[in-house]
């Protein structure tokens, strides 16, 4: 009864959080408790699943968007996307638990300024294409192109490109072997 009643409201809630969406597709479900910050600058397509403890940001110094796009049936788990220029995630890509992916960072270089108060730095869109699997706690950083069918291990830090079919792991993440 108890799970019932979560998946109740957590129909409700998508289906109430819609329409501030730059786009939100048929059979798409958010559950709660989820952040979203900027939710007019994302474009969410159909049977796409954004778990709970989730955290999807565009900052206010966002550039012309949408600025995160979920391509159709998208699955995460308490991942956290942020986005000034584009991080776009193509169809079926599944992304375990605690994965972060961000097209920037912040700036470092003023010692007498907190990181926290400098200007974002490095912005860079990202591509993770149709098919790929990022396992738990994975890290994206700007710039970076997962190719389509490729799995990244758990815990790794991908700050170069990853191409097709390959698993890729480790920090920094490098090629392992090619999938058939």
């Amino acid at each position: 009864m108890l799970i019932g009643a979560q998946r109740l409201r957590d129909l409700v809630f998508s289906k109430l959080a819609a329409p501030g969406f730059a786009a939100f597709g048929e059979g798409s479900r958010i559950l709660l408790p989820t952040r979203l910050s900027g939710a007019q600058h994302m474009s969410v397509g159909a049977k796409v699943l954004i778990g709970a403890g989730s955290w999807l940001i565009v900052p206010e110094q966002h550039l012309e968007g949408p600025n995160i796009v979920l391509h159709d049936r998208v699955r995460m788990n308490s991942t956290s996307i942020s986005a000034v220029a584009r991080v776009e995630i193509e169809e079926a890509v599944a992304i375990a638990r605690g994965c972060y992916i961000s097209d920037h960072s912040h700036g470092f270089a003023s010692p007498d300024v907190a990181v926290r108060d400098q200007p974002i730095d490095r912005v860079a869109p990202v591509l993770i294409e149709r098919g790929a699997w990022l396992g738990q706690n994975v890290v994206v950083l700007p710039g970076v192109t997962i190719g389509h069918g490729s799995v990244i291990g758990a815990n790794s830090v991908v700050r170069d490109d990853v191409p097709p079919r390959t698993v890729a792991a480790g920090v920094p993440a490098r090629v392992l072997r090619e999938l058939a």
